[in-house]
């Protein structure tokens, strides 16, 4: 797969949606136009992403949402990331012989936590909607998508592939029903899902006891039962999301929000932290010198992530001190210009968490000035592969994420929700509070990398939104080598295409061990999507004018793109 189109930037003066699937985009894009606002839109197209691409994302996976409130300027969020049983304990996962050298395989039952999706998409419109249209008009779209069929898109169907024999194996009883004629659609082909049309019809009309009560709820404990997990309807009925005030750092006068932990959007702020005491503009865009720095600052801030991130609701996470600019300058002191930093002095014991890249991040604004970041991820591809009878999507497999070693913080243990790797972000005015951008990159350890490299692209190399999501990037640890091991996070780097051969060499010579990536591997370094409210990049004052223009861009690397009006 080539990578030889060019995308201008998309100026829109009343709102926008900017997502990894072009029918996704445009059913979001319809809730605006019928009167909804940007939290509306969000849940539709989440929703339809649910149709479009379920080997990403769905109903039976987690979700965070970040909400951009322009009548008060406050950035609020929703932690939509779900928990073990209450029956789940160490004690009774070594008992069927699994411990921290022996862990149970991310398609178990063992692996899926209480979906929380739906949570997110009820209380997203419940909290922050505009009121006009309701839960089940705001998922119209996606229903009439799985009732009447869709076009599979290109990139979509490599995915869909690549991930078709989790559904094929013989005791996932209904997987096929998200195949066509047994098979993983083709670009081109024709899919319906009425089975996942009438979940959200049920959904639409009951609310969040039409998924965690009832026919799903029993579909969904029954089908996790039979393959050896815990989850039971009390658990799924016991399920709540949480709104959380979200964290924040500032950067050279924007403050950049992120949810906090058991996500991993602090690694991104404690990376910016470390990067704000260097003059990166001066050692060039994508220079080796530059990116040196970039990597260092994130090893360290992912020695951090991985050490403390955990459901802080179990356990105590010095957030405040990991954001302070004292701590910053620190970690900053340990990186020299002529070598890397010795993984013996990051200090981290490291997370049994592979190296997953299959999520969806869209984001969307509205004619009043509001904006959604929002995140919705089955984890690993289909997740477990797991289809509950008569449901129509996948079970996630997040609680793979789940350390089963006593000693760490990330440790199983009864109703925990395990470190998240899916995380969106937003960005505003460290001054005014205004809202300067609503943006994302998914893609397991990809996405605090890509919220870092795409903000400084735009904020010290004056990038607009497509032209910062177009340009190459790098990503810790080796897709070639070890995908799965998050050690190699600080022992290599991959670089992706484009980036030129004497960078490499140079990179090399300061013990990164890089790696080139190309083709369709590209969508190893992330997907992402940026709505940015004005030019500010370009002219920092633009955001003071009456209404400012919304400027967005849709990531190469995926079918999406902006849709706006």
């Amino acid at each position: 797969m080539e990578f030889k189109s060019r995308r201008s930037v998309l100026v829109a003066k009343n709102g926008c949606v900017a997502c990894t699937n072009p029918l996704a985009a445009q059913a979001g894009l319809d809730i605006l136009k019928a009167g909804g606002n940007a939290a509306d839109a969000a849940v539709a197209v989440a929703a339809a992403l649910n149709v479009t691409e379920p080997m990403s994302t769905g109903i039976g996976g987690d979700a965070f949402c970040l909400f951009y409130d322009s009548l008060t300027k406050t950035v609020k969020g929703i932690n939509g990331s779900g928990r073990s049983s209450e029956k789940a304990s160490l004690r009774r996962l070594e008992a069927e012989g699994y411990n921290k050298n022996h862990h149970f395989s991310p398609l178990h039952g063992h692996a899926v936590t209480v979906p929380g999706a739906a949570s997110v998409w009820v209380d997203t419109i419940t909290r922050f909607g505009s009121q006009k249209l309701s839960l089940l008009e705001n998922l119209k779209p996606a229903i009439e998508m799985a009732e009447t069929g869709f076009p599979v898109q290109e990139i979509a169907s490599k995915f869909w592939a690549s991930g078709a024999s989790s559904l094929k194996r013989p005791e996932n009883i209904y997987g096929k029903d998200l195949l066509l004629n047994g098979e993983a659609p083709q670009h081109g082909d024709l899919m319906k899902n009425p089975h996942l049309a009438n979940t959200f019809k049920e959904l639409g009309t009951q609310g969040k006891k039409g998924f965690y009560e009832g026919r799903i709820a029993k579909a969904v404990s029954d089908s996790i039962q039979q393959h050896g997990g815990l989850i039971t309807i009390e658990d799924m009925s016991a399920h709540e999301a949480t709104e959380e005030m979200p964290i924040s750092t500032e950067y050279k006068g924007c403050k950049v929000w992120e949810m906090p932990p058991s996500g991993q959007g602090i690694v991104a702020l404690i990376a910016l932290n470390i990067l704000e005491g260097f003059d990166l503009n001066s050692m060039g865009h994508n220079s080796s010198v530059y990116l040196h720095h970039v990597i260092e600052s994130l090893r360290l801030a992912f020695a951090d992530g991985l050490h403390y991130c955990a459901d802080p609701s179990q356990v105590d996470i010095p957030i405040e001190k990991l954001l302070s600019k004292e701590y910053a300058e620190k970690r900053r002191n340990l990186i020299e210009s002529n070598k890397r930093i010795p993984v013996s002095l990051l200090e981290t014991d490291g997370l049994d968490l592979p190296a997953g890249n299959d999520t969806v991040y869209f984001t969307t604004a509205d004619k009043y000035g509001n904006a959604c970041s929002f995140i919705n991820s089955n984890y690993m591809g289909f997740g477990t592969g797991i289809v509950p009878e008569g449901c129509g999507f996948t079970l996630q497999n997040r609680g793979f994420g789940f350390s089963l070693d006593a000693s760490h913080r990330n440790v199983l243990a009864p109703r925990k929700r395990p470190y998240h790797t899916i995380i969106p972000s937003m960005v505003t005015s460290a001054e005014t509070n205004e809202l300067l951008m609503s943006y994302g990159v998914m893609g397991g350890y990809m996405q605090p990398q890509g919220h870092v490299q795409v903000l400084l692209n735009m904020l010290e190399f004056g990038c607009n939104p497509q032209t910062a999501l177009d340009l190459p990037r790098i990503n810790l640890g080796s897709l070639n080598e070890s995908a799965h091991n998050p050690k190699c996070l600080f022992q290599a780097v991959d670089i992706e295409e484009g980036i030129p051969l004497d960078v490499m060499l140079d990179l090399e010579k300061l013990q990164h061990n890089p790696s080139l990536i190309s083709g369709l591997k590209r969508c190893y370094f992330g997907r992402g999507q940026i709505i940015s409210r004005g030019s500010h990049w370009w002219d920092s004052k633009t955001i003071n004018s009456s209404k400012p223009m919304y400027w967005a861009g849709s990531d190469p690397r995926a079918d999406g793109l902006v849709a706006a009006y």
